[in-house]
């Protein structure tokens, strides 16, 4: 993979929550409608809740991933904050395969 972006929180930066939520929302937005996209997005600790049915962030998502984007989602995570049932797009990981994208991505970026 070639680029790849690795989102560990459902809110974009810290502070306000309510604020971060919009901010996550207009970023993954503003990804979708970019031209050049990422090869992948890794979602781990409170960044799976963006894939989980009733996200505000799904229609950026779905419009990723039906653009070729792969969307994973760290298991262990999921099942922690017991939504692991409720994945609404994107696909189920585990550390071993995230490990492998990263380090064999040419660029990360951690939002």
């Amino acid at each position: 993979m070639n680029k790849v972006i690795l989102i560990n929180n459902q809110y974009f930066g810290s502070g306000d929550d309510s604020l971060g939520e919009k901010l996550m929302g207009n970023f993954l937005r503003k990804l979708w409608a970019q031209e050049s996209k990422p090869d992948a997005i890794v979602f781990y600790n409170s960044g799976v809740k963006l894939l989980a049915e009733g996200s505000a962030s799904l229609d950026a998502l779905n419009g990723l991933f039906g653009d070729g984007v792969d969307l994973i989602a760290c298991g262990t995570c999921l099942v922690h904050f017991q939504l692991k049932d409720r994945l609404g797009v994107g696909r189920i990981s585990d550390m071993q395969e995230i490990a492998e994208v990263l380090t064999t991505a040419g660029s990360v970026v951690t939002v």
